[in-house]
């Protein structure tokens, strides 16, 4: 065995020990009355004693013993670890232990989760459990007033997801009175699905934004103009599918059709930019794949789920270009007020331990992140499933009627077939090709009803099309006589650019020994093959190495973008320190109306430098890579601006003042609507794709001026 691998099961084996003490302690706790349980679970502070009560606890009320594997998963969460636990083995169980062993603290706990059906439906589950052992539990819902939240997060343990808990902890960075604030400080972290939120998604900024600006006027103008460029002869696609730019003959056309003479010149850097979003939304985004449009609103699809993403929209101009491109009215982007990643969230619990059903793969990673090391927990029975090789067509259209036919096959059998697509449109073609077999097909329109469809995906005949399995929080138990069948059967239509989705999918069959197999099918024209394999032919027919050759890829774009970004957080925080204090009466000022107005000129100042510093980054590609070192360019300039930030607030603060003592009518109270959505980083690619482009730009500005 491996080193990494017997760091990943030696945790487990050290556990043999307190699992003997937890279980003796049950024997002797499941004697007692309920009165001397409840009097007993409100007096435990050994770690050993609250786990045997809690499980004794949980068996009463859900009738459900935990098994010694559930406990290892605990005693893994409460020593602050990412545990992998297979699907079927009981997580949302294993983890309630470990959840009253920090809330004991009464800090609070949150409890992270994948969306808002399973936050809602695992507080109550577990409910009374909790309140058994004398904690209080909340949840949080997308609609709920602030005085919900409020309330929500002032119990024991609040289950959420990541982007209620962002969203309202960028809310209360623009609250004018400390009342108004719904968190209070972040003490302990378990998050459900870690992988996905900690990895797939940590990237993905949260964004409150308010004001007016409007550039569809712009964008529609440069829809027009693409509308009428010929892929090859005037844009061409490069960096495996990451970016789109113009040829010598597409500048030509463009700066032809706009009537401006050099479309790289600084004066016509808005239009260069709207026609740069119009190219992207053209050329790298498809309908029915990369969003979809309903109800006349352009709706993004998460690229890991293959479903649509609540309130999520790319960065303000892309957005406007693709509702541009699809003729559907443009939604409002205004100014960033405020933003964090989940990444930068997650660093303010002091507390944090995750559990997933896979981590393992990427362990190197949860460790030189997050500073959280990986255990993997072995299964309660032996896992039999079968996973099949991989099946590999030249073409998707030779792939999808293959897979239609074995669906076919299987389900004249009675065995039950679960099939992941990568996204909405492959669902819908596979759908078309199994006319005449009975099926369902889930989009995730609604978690909490297709969660029961899902359910029910392992019975007798069942054929169920889906697409991303991963935080689907629902186990599939195989029906009656399904087992001699051969089990649940999975198939997967493609591979994802990380192992891990695929291996969400894999997992749904064999649950707690059960018998079951899968296979891949995968095409040489799916969106793996063709972006990465053509840049690595070695690999071009083997989708397993490719996905680990891509796998590190994406760690390194994830590292190189988080050297950008910690600047910026860092200073956030100082700035955020600052007004906190303003905001809580810490730093006392002269009057209430100073006090108004010194936090609306923080939050303003803050906007309009966040702007300045995303139109630099934006222009970053400017820079040559022979004459400089565009990231230390970077950090000497938002340096040399955050100095002059620091300098201006006071005397802005004095000058407005001034004026509203003056008369002025300003009412630092009245700040307009704000809204919260998630965007996306580096729509583009990276910085050093986007520096390699500004080489064209540069020896076009030769070209044209010597």
């Amino acid at each position: 065995m491996s080193p990494l691998l017997q760091s990943l099961f030696a945790p487990s084996r050290r556990d043999s020990a307190e699992i003997q003490k937890i279980n003796a302690l049950r024997l002797e706790y499941e004697r007692m009355g309920d009165e001397d349980l409840d009097a007993l679970a409100a007096s435990s502070s050994d770690l050993h004693q609250l786990f045997a009560t809690t499980a004794t606890v949980a068996y009463r009320i859900l009738d459900q013993r935990m098994f010694d594997v559930q406990l290892r998963g605990a005693l893994a969460l409460a020593r602050g670890s990412i545990v992998e636990m297979q699907t079927g083995e009981g997580k949302t169980l294993a983890a309630v232990p470990a959840i009253a062993w920090y809330a004991r603290e009464g800090r609070g706990v949150h409890v992270i989760t994948a969306n808002d059906y399973l936050a809602r439906r695992d507080a109550k589950w577990m409910g009374e459990v909790y309140r058994r052992l004398g904690l209080s539990v909340g949840y949080i819902q997308q609609g709920m007033t602030a005085a919900e939240r409020r309330g929500a997060y002032a119990a024991d343990i609040t289950y959420a997801t990541a982007n209620e808990i962002g969203f309202d902890f960028l809310r209360d960075q623009l609250s004018m009175d400390a009342c108004e604030q719904v968190h209070r400080p972040f003490a302990a972290a378990i998050i459900d699905e870690a992988d996905s939120i900690l990895l797939d998604e940590a990237r993905i900024p949260l964004v409150i934004a308010g004001g007016s600006t409007d550039g569809s006027a712009l964008a529609s103008v440069a829809e027009q103009v693409v509308r009428r460029l010929d892929p090859h002869l005037h844009y061409t696609v490069v960096n495996e599918g990451r970016n789109v730019g113009l040829t010598d003959e597409g500048i030509r056309v463009v700066e032809y059709a706009t009537g401006c003479r050099n479309l790289y010149d600084s004066q016509n850097l808005p239009l260069f930019s709207a026609l740069q979003d119009a190219l992207h939304a053209h050329a790298l985004l498809r309908r029915d794949v990369d969003y979809v449009v309903r109800d006349g609103v352009v709706q993004m699809v998460d690229e890991n789920k293959g479903r649509t993403a609540e309130d999520r929209r790319w960065p303000a101009g892309l957005h406007t270009a693709v509702e541009a491109k699809e003729s559907v009215a443009p939604k409002l982007q205004g100014m960033i007020l405020g933003s964090i990643t989940l990444q930068n969230l997650v660093a303010f619990y002091p507390k944090v331990c995750g559990m997933t059903g896979t981590a393992a793969s990427s362990a190197v990673e949860f460790k030189t992140t997050y500073l959280l090391p990986v255990e993997v927990i072995p299964t309660n029975r032996p896992m039999i499933r079968v996973d099949h090789p991989d099946v590999v067509f030249p073409s998707k259209r030779e792939k999808h009627r293959a897979v239609a036919e074995e669906i076919r096959r299987v389900h004249a059998s009675g065995q039950p077939v679960l099939v992941g697509t990568g996204s909405i449109a492959e669902s819908e073609e596979l759908s078309r090709l199994l006319h005449g077999t009975p099926h369902r097909v889930l989009n995730a329109k609604n978690d909490e009803l297709e969660a029961g469809i899902i359910a029910q995906a392992g019975q007798r005949g069942a054929v169920t099309v889906s697409t991303n399995m991963a935080g689907r929080g629902t186990d599939i138990q195989l029906g009656e006589g399904v087992a001699e069948l051969g089990g649940l059967y999975v198939i997967g239509v493609n591979k994802h650019e990380s192992r891990r989705i695929d291996n969400q999918l894999r997992g749904r069959a064999g649950r707690q020994g059960d018998p079951g197999c899968s296979r891949f099918f995968v095409s040489l024209e799916d969106d793996l093959m063709v972006k990465f394999g053509e840049l690595n032919p070695r690999y071009k027919n083997d989708p397993d190495n490719l996905q680990r050759l891509v796998e590190g890829q994406n760690l390194d774009l994830r590292i190189f973008l988080q050297k950008y970004e910690m600047p910026i957080e860092g200073q956030r925080n100082r700035i955020q320190t600052h007004r906190q204090s303003v905001l809580d009466g810490t730093v006392a000022c002269k009057s209430e109306l100073e006090r108004l107005i010194t936090l609306r000129t923080i939050d303003d100042l803050w906007a309009d430098y966040l702007a300045d510093v995303a139109e630099f980054r934006s222009g970053l590609h400017w820079l040559s890579l022979a004459t400089w070192d565009p990231h230390r360019e970077y950090l000497k300039q938002i340096d040399s601006w955050f100095i002059q930030l620091e300098a201006e607030i006071p005397a802005e603060i004095q000058r407005r003042l001034a004026d509203a003592e003056a008369g002025g009518n300003q009412n630092p109270r009245e700040r307009g609507a704000v809204w919260t959505y998630v965007t996306t980083d580096q729509p583009f690619g990276t910085f050093t794709e986007r520096i390699i482009n500004g080489f064209r730009r540069k020896a076009r500005n030769k070209q044209l001026w010597g």
